[in-house]
């Protein structure tokens, strides 16, 4: 219980955590939102883990610029965070995510790993 009223942003609403990572955790993404959701959080998470299939779209010239959307959407998302959450098993972290996580530092926004709260569990077996 005490976890969960810590999950509360200061006006006393629920906490917004926005979730950042590769999107080659797709299942870890699953599991984090759904924790966090059941804690009592705001999850905002990324809207796909994969290009659509377009037919008969070049990817190389990508005319919709939509790599590009994608990504200034995903940094509205950390701009209304309380919170962003780095889905990092095994610690990895790549080019993106670096980007995002110096974007929500430089906001003043707390950062936190899912890695390091791996590695703190007890008898994980893991140490860091």
């Amino acid at each position: 219980m005490e976890d969960q009223l810590s999950r509360q942003s200061a006006e006393g609403e629920a906490k917004v955590i926005t979730l950042c990572g590769s999107t080659r955790f797709e299942a870890e993404f699953a599991d984090v939102n759904q924790r966090l959701t059941m804690e009592g959080c705001v999850v905002l998470s990324l809207g796909m883990f994969r290009l659509p299939d377009l037919p008969d779209y070049d990817w190389t010239t990508d005319s919709w610029d939509l790599k590009g959307r994608l990504g200034r959407v995903h940094f509205q998302k950390i701009r209304m965070a309380d919170e962003v959450f780095i889905v990092d098993p095994g610690g990895y972290v790549g080019e993106s995510t670096r980007r995002e996580i110096a974007y929500a530092e430089s906001l003043g926004t707390p950062v936190r790993y899912l890695s390091r709260e791996c590695s703190a569990r007890p008898g994980d077996g893991r140490r860091e």
